[in-house]
């Protein structure tokens, strides 16, 4: 697997270097970020006047049409996203699950956050200032705390608002893609429909042929394009103002919404279907926040973007006022003859730009709920060792592929689409509202009628919406609910089959003062080598070991229970990431390793993952030596104590040689080689030294690793929906996925798998 490097460094602010990191990475979200809104205004009229509002055509209803596409770009994008929900980031991260994970790290409410050993340890955790907790911020959270059952219904709302984004990810490039193409038929109307589903076949095959290089090259080349489209439909929106009709500013009044639907009555309604994709993409913005920063999306939104996209509407209006009969085409025939074939090849780049804003957002929220095991494994490439979260993921690629393209061939028609896609944006955004509360109420601590302000502000407006989206189930709306569905019976049956696999792990944990004194009275025969034993387990010895030291007497000279574990953080320290300790006394050799990451986060550094557990233990040694002490971090179960491995000044990192008695060094950015003698003083003490010149040797003799494969299976006595679920959904998901062997790159000719049957 490819390797992600550190995080960029923090910039020094009121600085000219800050100033223009800021400007380039408003650069940059031009080409990631806002694809998908800019490229709305190419069916957004379309689809509204696609009903029975095709047979109003009066300047009343094209500018109440304007008005409410002019107040819904103002009210969710502007105001809701860019100014009060980007500051809901978690440590810079964004998304749904970010929401959740505050919720997560600040109370009970949810179900993610069983903080393993040491977890509060971790500055992420405590980088946010207290803040005085309200009567009610205690009564939610205390509600939530005291029934199980909230829980539970809080993670499957998280998971369905995650699984109507990864539906966007279905939807996004059909729409996009398709409206594009079909200008074509504007200068060539007999132009047959199988050709233009033909053509966006081939562009949608082109751009997830494009992934695999990663959103960092991809982005200098799309965000120039997106740059020329938006300063094509601002001019062109110009021009349309003046030349057709200068008056259309009037419906900046809210006025007009009102008179909309005094006029329109029941088709005004049911056209807020179509309006509703005008704001398609805001959720992406939040959800691709870890790639930027807040200030530099909030320049990019309001300076160039709603300008841009204001203008474009207003000039769409403008000329649809004057040519009521290109109502279901008004975008490319609003364009002058001069300039059609230019934008038009623009607006097929730019379908580009846009869907690769949702592409990326569901790359990135599937890696995170597999790190938060939310989905099954899968193989996640990171296609940058600069930035986190540019990853690669490839099976979910060409499934995205395979899923537009059925679409897209099955449907044909973008009404149809565009009322699926319309259902997928709202229910996302109405997420994102409901969790805005609970974060306001129980993270910020705020007063709830601040936080009922928000809801009931925007939450009635996106009902609205979704009411008029739900009517059109039935015609297209059903293939957003049947993607989320499957979606989140993938992800709730892997979540729920992982939490009792390892629920049946920690209760039948064998405790470490019975495994020493059973080890010693069964005759164990220790073998030289280094035995590396993966579990989830953080006390005690995991069960899967224990069976294979009952069935096979021996074991390692020197073994280290590694356990690889993923908080509800964005990301963990480096010098924060490692803990470990000592298992029984000294002559045993036995220690344990518990390796934290943020649900961000690759699971792989620059150098070897063996060689800096075994270093990680040295260093343990030398500190446990020094000074004895350090920070001391429960296991929980009360057996042992984990001590931080944080490389000291002299000693960045350490990697212990195969073929040699050297340590390599790496500091300061150099590397050297030197021999045992030449290690620090705290190394070269004499009751440390046998220890640490033990582990190299052993280290030269072989390394070997063990990892359980289990299969779990609900008990004869369970209900026919747990068997379904966790013998059948989760069964099916476990065969298929990847084996997490394979995931944590241990090589096939040094494992050893332990076979075992839960039944939980």
């Amino acid at each position: 697997m490819d390797v992600e490097g550190a995080t960029v460094q923090p910039r020094k602010k009121n600085s000219w270097g800050w100033q223009k990191g800021t400007l380039l990475l408003a650069y940059q979200s031009f080409g990631v970020v806002y694809g998908d809104l800019c490229i709305s205004p190419v069916y957004v009229y379309k689809n509204t006047f696609s009903g029975k509002l095709r047979l109003h055509e009066e300047d009343e209803e094209i500018l109440g049409v304007l008005s409410l596409v002019f107040w819904s770009l103002t009210l969710v994008p502007l105001l809701k996203y860019i100014i009060l929900v980007l500051g809901a980031d978690d440590n810079g991260e964004g998304g749904t699950f970010a929401l959740y994970s505050l919720m997560c790290r600040r109370s009970r409410m949810g179900l993610l956050n069983s903080l393993h050993a040491g977890h509060g340890s971790v500055s992420s955790y405590n980088q946010d200032e207290p803040c005085k907790e309200t009567r009610s911020s205690l009564a939610i959270r205390g509600f939530f705390e005291k029934h199980h059952s909230l829980r539970v219904v809080l993670l499957l709302f998280v998971l369905m608002g995650t699984s109507m984004v990864i539906g966007d990810g279905v939807l996004t490039p059909t729409m996009s893609v398709l409206s594009a193409v079909s200008g074509l038929r504007i200068k060539f109307p007999e132009l047959h429909e199988n050709y233009t589903v033909l053509l966006a076949c081939v562009v949608l095959v082109g751009l997830f042929a494009l992934q695999h290089y990663g959103t960092r090259r991809v982005g200098f080349l799309f965000a120039p394009i997106l740059l020329s489209w938006l300063a094509c439909i601002g001019g062109i929106g110009i021009y349309n103002i003046f030349r057709w009709n200068p008056t259309v500013v009037r419906a900046l009044s809210p006025y007009y919404i009102y008179n909309f639907f005094r006029k329109a009555g029941r088709d005004g309604w049911s056209s807020l279907g179509g309006i509703v994709l005008c704001i398609t993409g805001a959720e992406a913005m939040f959800a691709d926040l870890g790639h930027f920063s807040k200030l530099s999306l909030r320049l990019g939104f309001t300076i160039v973007v709603y300008p841009c996209l204001v203008l474009a509407y207003m000039g769409e209006a403008a000329y649809l006022s004057k040519h009521r009969e290109d109502l279901q085409s008004s975008f490319y025939k609003a364009l002058p003859d001069r300039v059609f074939w230019p934008v038009l090849f623009i607006a097929t780049l730019a379908t580009a730009v846009g869907s690769q804003a949702i592409i990326s957002a569901t790359f990135s929220i599937i890696s995170q709920c597999r790190a938060l095991g939310c989905f099954p494994r899968i193989k996640v490439v990171h296609t940058s060792s600069h930035v986190h979260g540019q990853i690669y993921i490839p099976e979910v690629n060409w499934t995205l592929m395979s899923l537009c393209l059925a679409v897209t061939i099955g449907f044909r028609d973008t009404e149809m689409i565009g009322n699926a896609y319309g259902l997928a944006v709202i229910l996302v955004m109405f997420a994102t509202t409901c969790l805005m509360f609970l974060v306001i109420t129980t993270v910020w601590n705020r007063s709830v009628l601040w936080a009922a302000l928000f809801a009931a502000g925007f939450g009635s407006m996106e009902l609205l919406y979704l009411s008029a989206c739900l009517a059109k189930v039935p015609h297209g709306g059903w293939l957003p609910l049947l993607l989320s569905l499957a979606t989140l019976l993938v992800m709730s049956a892997w979540h729920y089959g992982t939490a009792k696999k390892q629920e049946y792990e920690l209760q039948n944990k064998v405790c470490l003062d019975h495994f020493i004194g059973l080890s010693s009275g069964m005759g164990l025969v220790r073998v030289p080598g280094v035995g590396f034993v993966y579990s989830d387990s953080v006390a005690g010895v995991p069960p899967m070991f224990a069976h294979f030291v009952t069935n096979f007497p021996a074991f390692h000279r020197v073994l280290v229970f590694v356990s690889l574990q993923t908080l509800t953080v964005p990301k963990v320290p480096p010098e924060e990431r490692f803990l470990v300790g000592r298992i029984g006394r000294p002559e045993h050799r036995m220690f344990r390793c518990v390796v934290r990451y943020g649900y961000k986060e690759g699971r792989w550094d620059h150098f070897n993952f063996e060689d800096q557990l075994l270093v990680k233990v040295l260093e343990f040694l030398q500190l446990q030596q020094a000074d004895g002490d350090g920070e001391r971090c429960s296991t929980g179960s009360g057996e042992m104590s984990v001590i931080p491995a944080a490389p000291s000044q002299a000693v960045v990192d350490a990697l212990a040689s195969m073929s040699s008695g050297e340590i390599e060094y790496y500091a300061g950015g150099g590397a050297k080689k030197v021999r045992f003698e030449e290690l620090p003083a705290a190394w070269r003490r004499e009751e440390t030294m046998s220890e640490v010149r033990a582990l190299l040797e052993e280290r030269e003799a072989g390394v070997s690793y063990m990892i359980g494969h289990t299969c779990v299976f609900a008990h004869e006595s369970s209900s026919a929906v747990k068997k379904f679920a966790v013998n059948v959904v989760y069964g099916f998901l476990r065969r298929n996925s990847r084996r997490p062997a394979v995931v944590l790159g241990i090589p096939h000719t040094s494992l050893i798998e332990v076979g075992m049957v839960y039944r939980v």
